[in-house]
């Protein structure tokens, strides 16, 4: 098995409701809920959280793309968001993603760019089947 991070994200929680520290390679961020939901809002929630990696993945995917062609397309603007629909008695949850282009574009290309973002690797991963597998790991350094 091969992993796409070098080494695990981690994140920690303590006695403040919500609001956890997450460590990635290069440093470290909060993450908080909404006030509303009894947070702090000190950072993104989980869901902005999620979002914020369709939305990231679909610029950086269109900008490799757009430089790789030479086309003349300066600044583009990708926004997103969640919400869930009864379905068959089901909960299921749809993104909408909304990209925005300032300059005019030619029909074939917007065409073209719209395949392009439908296939950034987190757009593949979020359409795909994720398999989630937990494990409890009891730390026995912990001296109670």
């Amino acid at each position: 098995m091969k992993y796409l991070l070098e080494t695990p994200l981690k994140g920690t929680i303590g006695l403040q409701k919500y609001e956890t520290t997450i460590h990635w390679r290069n440093g470290v961020f909060i993450t908080d809920e909404p006030e509303k939901l009894g947070g702090r809002d000190l950072g993104p929630d989980p869901y902005t959280l999620l979002l914020s990696s369709l939305v990231g993945c679909t610029l950086a995917t269109l900008r490799m793309y757009i430089d790789h062609k030479g086309l003349a397309v300066s600044e583009i603007e990708v926004q997103a968001n969640i919400f869930y629909k009864i379905e068959d008695k089901a909960s299921a949850a749809y993104m909408e993603r909304k990209i925005i282009f300032r300059e005019p574009l030619d029909q074939d290309i917007e065409e073209r760019l719209l395949r392009v973002a439908e296939n950034c690797p987190i757009s593949k991963l979020l359409k795909g089947n994720i398999n989630i597998s937990t494990e409890l790991i009891k730390d026995e350094s912990i001296v109670e």
